[in-house]
C-alpha cells in the first residue's frame, strides 16, 4: 500500500526538520484517520475529534522515534497510534465528568477551552500544547482529589454572574500576593475564608458560596499549571491574572 523506502526517506528527514514533519502529517491524514477509526470499531472521525488529535501526536511521536530495525515504518506507527489511544481512553475512563479542553470556555464569545489556549501556525506545536495541556489538566485533577473537588464540582460551582466572576478575581490577586494563603490552603485543605474577606472585602457568603470554585484557581497557581494559567487570564482578566 506504501512505498516504505521513500516513507522511511521521508521519515529520517522529518526527524530533522519541523515543516518535513508537519507535510509527512499531513500527507498522510487518511492513514492516521483510517487508524483512529479502525480503534473506534469504525466510527468516523475528523480532525476535531480528541481521539484524531491523539493520533496525530502518535503519528509525530513515531516519526521522531522511528528506528530501522523497527522493521516497517507504517506498522510501527499504527502500534504508537494504537497504544497512545489505548491511554487515552484509561484516562478518560478515570476522569469521566472532569474537565477537558473541548468544553465550552464559558466566556461570551464561542470557542472552547482548548481554543483560548492558543492557536499556533505550527501543525506540531499545536499537537504538543494538546498533549501537554491534558497533562496539566490531569495533574490538577489528581491533586484536586485532595480536596474532594472534582472538575464537575468546580463547573457547577461556578460563578454565573459579572460582578461575582469580578470579586473572584480580586480574591485571586489578593491570594496570589500573599502567598502565606496559598501555602495554608495547601497545608489544611481549607479555604483561609476569614483572612481573604479581610483582604478583599468580599463578602463572606460569596467565599462560602463559590468555595469549590475558589479552591481549584489558587491550586492552579500553586504550581506550575502554566497552560492552564494562560486559560485563566481570559476569564479573569490579563492584567490581574499575570500579576
Amino acid at each position: 500500500m506504501h512505498d516504505e523506502p521513500d516513507i522511511i526517506t521521508q521519515v529520517l528527514c522529518a526527524k530533522k526538520s519541523a515543516e518535513a514533519a508537519d507535510r509527512l502529517i499531513r500527507s498522510y491524514l487518511p492513514f492516521i484517520r483510517s487508524e483512529t477509526s479502525r480503534f473506534l470499531n469504525g466510527k468516523r472521525v475528523s480532525e476535531e475529534d480528541d481521539e484524531m488529535s491523539v493520533a496525530m501526536t502518535a503519528f509525530y511521536e513515531a516519526i521522531l522515534h522511528y528506528e530501522k530495525h523497527r522493521g516497517a515504518f507504517f506498522k510501527y506507527a499504527s502500534l504508537v497510534i494504537k497504544r497512545r489511544l489505548i491511554d487515552y481512553a484509561r484516562k478518560e475512563q478515570r476522569h469521566q465528568g472532569h474537565l477537558s479542553i473541548d468544553q465550552p470556555s464559558g466566556e461570551e464569545t464561542s470557542g472552547t477551552i482548548g481554543d483560548t489556549l492558543a492557536d499556533p501556525d505550527h501543525p506540531t506545536e499545536r499537537y504538543e500544547l494538546v498533549t501537554a495541556t491534558r497533562q496539566e489538566i490531569n495533574e490538577l485533577s489528581a491533586q484536586l482529589a485532595d480536596f474532594g473537588i472534582s472538575f464537575s464540582d468546580i463547573s457547577e460551582n461556578c460563578p454565573k454572574q459579572t460582578r461575582t466572576l469580578e470579586s473572584c478575581s480580586r480574591v485571586l490577586l489578593y491570594a496570589k500576593e500573599n502567598p502565606s494563603l496559598l501555602e495554608e490552603l495547601l497545608q489544611t485543605k481549607r479555604l483561609p475564608i476569614t483572612a481573604l474577606c479581610a483582604g478583599t472585602g468580599v463578602e463572606r457568603k460569596t467565599l462560602e458560596r463559590h468555595r469549590k470554585y475558589l479552591v481549584a484557581l489558587m491550586v492552579a497557581f500553586t504550581n506550575g499549571y502554566e497552560i492552564i494559567r494562560g486559560h485563566l487570564s481570559q476569564v479573569h482578566g490579563k492584567k490581574e491574572a499575570s500579576r
